[in-house]
């Protein structure tokens, strides 16, 4: 089996019901991809975050109304395993695999629109909501 890219834009994807039968359903097919693909970056920053933010919910829920906020320097002990806690970050996880496993399905049609519409999503993701993963250099 050749591994060409195509051109065509009755390209089903993932399933035969959803296969675009005109110019303007191939168009809202791409147009899903990129949302799908921003989507993707926005829960990937947000996983990336999720410690930080679970931490500013506890402060909140925190009873000790006469306690100081760690000062740099203090010993920061790790938290203890709950289920609460468990369940959200694998939930999150599932979220992500996912999302991010129907992008590949998407790119396995080897179809140069969808290709291209991840691509510009992933981008439009990144530029988006970068700066909130912890490997932004910006």
């Amino acid at each position: 089996m050749m591994m060409v890219f195509f051109t065509a834009t009755d390209t089903p994807l993932y399933s035969m019901a959803w296969m675009p039968k005109s110019t303007g359903q191939y168009a809202g097919t791409c147009i899903f991809l990129i949302l799908l693909a921003i989507v993707f970056r926005s829960l990937l920053a947000v996983r990336v975050n999720l410690a930080s933010i679970a931490g500013a919910y506890a402060w909140k829920r925190d009873t000790h109304i006469l306690r100081d906020k760690p000062r740099p320097g203090d010993k920061i002990l790790p938290r203890r395993w709950s289920l609460n806690s468990a369940l959200v970050w694998a939930s999150m996880d599932t979220v992500l695999a996912g999302v991010s496993y129907l992008l590949m399905l998407a790119v396995m049609t080897m179809n140069v629109g969808y290709f291209l519409s991840i691509l510009g999503g992933t981008f439009a993701g990144s530029f988006f909501v970068g700066r909130w993963t912890a490997a932004a250099g910006h």
